[in-house]
């Protein structure tokens, strides 16, 4: 199948302890779950990336921090794709800035510095509303009421998924839809996480996320026909055919024809 987008951040990384006792582990897999370690191999299989564990030669280690690079990947990729799919609007696109740089949420500027020093009143409202999502896609020269640009999309970048990030991702999303003035951005997940079921845990829901984008889709599909549990395939079939989980290819087009 060979690698894409992505997908050049997976590989096979040294394992003190697994569920399997293998010495060698898919950088995507939760060690103690034995689903996962399945999973996330066939996965790398399907993508040109044999298991090391059966006596071949040791594999080239993937990044020790691939959700950082991640972030900087996705948001190079859809620097360059964008102008490139519509070249009539002037994209911008960001890392980790904060939401208050955007049309809709230049209010939220105002609101902090008026907490600021008053402790009674941060205590009451909280600083929840401070979001900065890992990559920020903005568009330039839209009518907007001020100088900052319109908010398109806001995505979270999470190299899996654990409910710790799940609730985080509903959290921050669920300020900007409250908080917002205008036109809601684009909300969605970007993630390599082997396990449908986690996978379902941020794809289904009422609405905090428009969709989740898997970035070896075609070898997670294959992956999970071959090895999945029949737990596992159920919440693959729920997620893939409500629209709720899509292909990483798909994102850039969907951001320029939206």
């Amino acid at each position: 199948m060979g690698m894409t987008f992505g997908t050049d951040l997976l590989g096979w990384k040294r394992s003190r302890k697994n569920k399997l006792g293998w010495q060698w582990v898919p950088n995507t897999a939760d060690t103690d779950n034995v689903s996962s370690l399945r999973l996330s191999a066939a996965v790398l299989e399907y993508l040109g990336a044999p298991n090391p564990n059966g006596g071949a030669s040791d594999p080239a280690e993937p990044p020790d921090n691939p959700g950082g690079l991640l972030e900087t990947q996705v948001a190079v990729d859809l620097a360059t794709a964008l102008p490139l799919l519509d070249p009539q609007r002037q994209w911008e696109v960001r890392k980790g800035q904060s939401i208050v740089n955007y049309a809709q949420y230049k209010h939220l500027a105002a609101m902090d510095r008026a907490i600021a020093n008053d402790p009674n009143l941060r205590v009451t409202l909280g600083t929840d509303y401070l979001i900065k999502p890992d990559v920020l896609v903005g568009l330039l020269n839209t009518p907007t009421t001020s100088k900052h640009p319109w908010l398109h999309a806001a995505l979270a970048c999470k190299w899996t998924i654990r409910s710790d990030r799940v609730q985080n991702i509903r959290h921050e999303n669920g300020n900007m839809i409250r908080h917002r003035r205008g036109r809601l951005p684009h909300l969605v997940t970007i993630t390599a996480e082997p396990l449908p079921t986690r996978l379902a845990s941020i794809a289904r829901g009422t609405g905090e996320v428009d969709a989740t984008y898997h970035l070896a889709y075609p070898a997670m599909a294959q992956a999970v026909a071959a090895v999945g549990t029949g737990e596992q395939q159920d919440a693959w079939a729920e997620v893939t055919e409500q629209g709720r989980l899509l292909d990483y290819t798909q994102l850039a087009a969907a951001l320029a024809t939206w």
